[in-house]
């Protein structure tokens, strides 16, 4: 049952991690730049994200799930420095382009919660975890579907708002500069590429991730589920 429940972990974390690197290079490919397409990571194939970040695709999130009992990992896109440099509105909207990504698919899972519930087969349970956004009717297959469903819309909730906080080196460090003046963006983008600056904005992404998730994870369930009044 773990391996089963951590295979699904992993799958619903590949295609979260893809769609999001995918959605990157597809924006700056329209957006004027082609690095990420020629490079081939404008694709919905895996396998070009995992051979590109092996240890954010594959050994981060088997340890974490290990450890934790939960994965995280990461992988990139390429980008050509210059033209964000040229481009910081372009930039910004390419960074946006990958927590939407994650907001579709999050989307996705609830239209499929809500479907089945529509068939009898979930219903709303009495308390939330990360694996129970939703329950099963009857076990075997609808069981099965309901903890899939679940990790895909948790997952990609959490990466939805991870990435959008807005310290560097997260997706929400670049949409910031959608918000700022020419003058303030140069001086911002300069700070952004300090090593230090970007290793100390993971750690306290990391601290802050609760304080954003809770919210936003109370109001998408009571959106998932109206007048069900989660607290």
């Amino acid at each position: 049952m773990e391996l089963v429940l951590g295979i699904t972990w992993y799958v619903a974390l590949l295609v979260a991690l893809t769609c999001h690197e995918a959605a990157h290079g597809f924006a700056a490919l329209k957006l004027g730049d082609p690095t990420a397409y020629r490079q081939g990571q404008v694709t919905l194939d895996p396998v070009a994200h995992i051979r590109r970040e092996p240890f954010g695709t594959v050994i981060m999130p088997i340890l974490s799930f290990i450890l934790a009992g939960w994965m995280i990992g990461w992988a990139s896109t390429p980008y050509n420095p210059h033209w964000a440099r040229n481009n910081r509105r372009s930039a910004a909207l390419m960074a946006l382009a990958g927590p939407l990504a994650n907001l579709i698919l999050v989307v996705i899972a609830g239209l499929a919660i809500r479907g089945g519930m529509l068939l009898g087969v979930f219903y709303a349970p009495e308390s939330i975890t990360f694996e129970q956004v939703t329950a099963a009717a009857s076990p075997g297959f609808a069981n099965s579907a309901s903890i899939a469903l679940s990790i895909v819309f948790s997952l990609n909730l959490i990466l939805f708002v991870f990435n959008l906080i807005p310290l560097p080196p997260l997706d929400g460090s670049e949409v910031l500069s959608l918000f700022l003046s020419e003058r303030a963006v140069e001086r911002y983008a300069q700070l952004l590429h300090q090593p230090g600056f970007r290793i100390i904005g993971l750690v306290v992404a990391w601290r802050l991730l609760d304080v954003f998730l809770n919210p936003v994870h109370l109001l998408a369930l009571n959106i998932l589920y109206p007048g069900a009044g989660y607290h």
